[in-house]
């Protein structure tokens, strides 16, 4: 399997990946951006403050979460910080749009 074709496997296997459907929703996003409009029930936690507050946030590391940004790469980041403490049920959930639409929620404006 070519380089092309291994990343592009490792893209279809998170966008199909089960997420479960009790989890906690954090956006790591900015205040600002998370007041344009977040996915319901989801809690804003951003990338700036997450390491500090995480614990705090989500005691309970069997507790499924699932993080969200714009694009998928600060979710990303957060989730590493999450492995390395220890938690086992997270998920990067990617952009907001498209976690809204796998988690058949709606959009929302405001804090």
């Amino acid at each position: 399997m070519g380089l092309f074709s291994h990343f592009m496997a490792a893209v279809s296997n998170k966008d199909t990946a089960e997420l479960p459907a009790n989890a906690q929703l954090i956006d790591v996003r900015s205040h600002a951006e998370f007041v344009t409009g977040h996915v319901d029930g989801a809690f804003n936690l951003p990338l700036d403050r997450f390491n500090h507050e995480i614990q705090r946030v989500v005691p309970d590391k069997a507790t499924p979460v699932i993080l969200y940004c714009r694009s998928g790469a600060r979710s990303g980041h957060a989730l590493s910080v999450m492995r390395q403490l220890g938690y086992q049920q997270a998920f990067n959930g990617g952009s907001v749009g498209a976690l809204a639409m796998r988690l058949s929620r709606d959009i929302r404006r405001g804090s």
